[in-house]
């Protein structure tokens, strides 16, 4: 039965080729990597949210409950983030609508964001309409600068700046991580620096093994005991304290709730 299956399986790729990037990129076979290379049978060791920002609240004043966006956790947690450093200065790989660094604009000084150039959206075919809606939100805040590239050669080192939280939320497959994560900690580090990845996890409580395995080779080593999932959120974080940890242990049993309040705006003009 399994030589059965092996012989269609063989069969299939070689009339769709493209189905063995199904193969290679399962979560499995990330998973036996990570065992194999860092000897890892865990995830990251989880902290909790209120350990990361104490009594823990915010408020967003921007989210479109829309597909590809972040958790409310996720930006929260960002913002919540930036409120630690006076004067924030916030980088961002990744724009999409724009809504994470538009809230962190709320508090932080400085903000810059890259994305890819609209031509090289558009060589993708993903259309003219996804790549207009790209910094959709954050387009006429002041404080926000946006940057086109592709982060796996743009000139980090050319910004000359180092910046304060970091949000890592471009294109999550194992080269583009790795890459941005190298070159966030060659280039755009300081001592005290925050780093935050999105899309660590599926969901707060399924992680996603391809991003797990680019953050652990892309990161110095050095980094790695400060390496962290914030409940609650699909994020992973660099940040140089000490937490009491635990094992993610899915399904998790609820040890917190959220009190939201939802009102809408609406963006269109009335009738």
């Amino acid at each position: 039965m399994k030589i059965k299956k092996a012989i269609k399986g063989l069969v299939e790729i070689l009339k769709n080729p493209w189905l063995l990037n199904h193969v290679v990129n399962s979560d499995v076979v990330w998973e036996r990597y990570i065992a194999q290379k860092h000897g890892l049978k865990h995830t990251l060791p989880v902290v909790d949210l209120n350990l990361i920002v104490p009594n823990f609240s915010e408020s967003l004043n921007c989210f479109a409950f829309l597909d590809g966006g972040s958790l409310p956790t996720d930006i929260a947690l960002l913002k919540s983030l930036a409120r630690r450093f006076e004067h924030c200065r916030y980088f961002e790989i990744g724009t999409w609508r724009g809504e994470s660094v538009v809230n962190v604009a709320d508090v932080a000084q400085e903000c810059y964001t890259l994305n890819l150039p609209k031509s090289d959206i558009l060589s993708l075919g993903l259309g003219e309409k996804y790549a207009d809606l790209h910094g959709f939100f954050s387009k006429s805040k002041s404080n926000i600068i946006h940057l086109t590239g592709n982060s796996m050669d743009f000139d980090f080192e050319n910004l000359n700046k180092k910046f304060d939280l970091i949000f890592i939320d471009g294109n999550h497959h194992y080269d583009f991580v790795k890459n941005d994560t190298q070159k966030v900690f060659q280039h755009l580090v300081h001592d005290d620096s925050i780093v935050v990845w999105h899309d660590y996890a599926y969901n707060p409580e399924k992680i996603r093994p391809e991003v797990f395995a680019a953050i652990l080779d892309g990161a110095p080593q050095e980094n790695r005991p400060f390496l962290y999932h914030v409940s609650n959120t699909m994020c992973a974080i660099f940040l140089k304290q000490q937490f009491p940890t635990k094992l993610l242990d899915a399904p998790e049993v609820p040890d917190k709730t959220f009190r939201i309040r939802v009102e809408c705006s609406s963006l269109k003009p009335e009738l």
